[in-house]
């Protein structure tokens, strides 16, 4: 349990550090340190990783610093997409969510290595487009159990044409939405596995975890951001070449 806690705390810190990315390291966490059934895992880590942001966007959203358009257009769409793709999961093995998962790992670096910075659009994206974003992102968050951070901050910057801090703010708020939406869904499939939900676990998860983002906050102002992303990068590479192994 102090290995899954330390976990817990990791997930948190990359949050804090990078804005995105620890949400990915949830899974792999209940699985490998704490033993849990795939599926099982999968629905807690949307617990946890909506409860970390909705407390992470709670300030945000006192600032101002959350555009409600695109929680409208691309937040609400991905909850029907993250159920879509929770009920999707029925109809697989564990062992295929997990590989998945690890591809969504790989994906994950790629965008985190990336050197370019982000720079917004100088026009409105049209509505229909973002709808169809979100429904996609959803459908990933709900298969695989990730908030999408890495996914939807590139989203709403190069396509809403967000600035970068605002992105922040409206993706918290929109992972939140996400991933309860597909928590939800979870609710109703794991009974018939013959699986539960640990909420002891989960909340303690969300607890740690919040400490550890409001720390990572703090340190992130005095480390090499673009350093931090690559290390996280190669992490992500390593973790889900040994997810692959183990399922193979």
């Amino acid at each position: 349990m102090t290995l899954a806690l330390l976990g817990a705390l990791l997930i948190g810190l990359s949050l804090g550090l990078l804005g995105s990315g620890g949400s990915i390291l949830t899974v792999p966490v209940l699985v490998y340190l704490l033993g849990e059934h795939p599926k099982q895992a999968i629905a807690e880590s949307l617990l946890i990783v909506g409860g970390i942001a909705l407390l992470g966007a709670i300030p945000y959203a006192l600032r101002g610093l959350v555009s409600w358009r695109n929680v409208l257009f691309f937040g609400l769409p991905g909850m029907a997409g993250t159920y879509l793709g929770a009920w999707l999961s029925q109809f697989v093995s564990g062992q295929v969510q997990l590989l998945t998962f690890a591809l969504v790992m790989i994906l994950a670096a790629y965008f985190m290595a990336r050197p370019t910075p982000l720079r917004p659009t100088a026009h409105k994206r049209q509505a229909w487009k973002i709808v169809l974003e979100g429904t996609a992102v959803g459908a990933l968050t709900g298969f695989v159990g990730v908030g999408g951070g890495f996914l939807i901050v590139p989203a709403l910057v190069l396509l809403g044409g967000l600035p970068m801090h605002l992105a922040v703010g409206t993706s918290l708020l929109i992972i939140a939405l996400k991933s309860f939406a597909g928590f939800y869904k979870y609710l109703h499939l794991l009974p018939a596995l013959g699986l539960s939900v640990n909420f002891a676990n989960a909340g303690l998860f969300v607890l740690v975890g919040t400490l550890g983002s409001l720390l990572g906050g703090r340190v992130a102002v005095r480390l090499p951001h673009e350093a931090l992303k690559r290390g996280f990068a190669l992490f992500l590479v390593v973790m889900g070449v040994y997810i692959v192994a183990q399922n193979l």
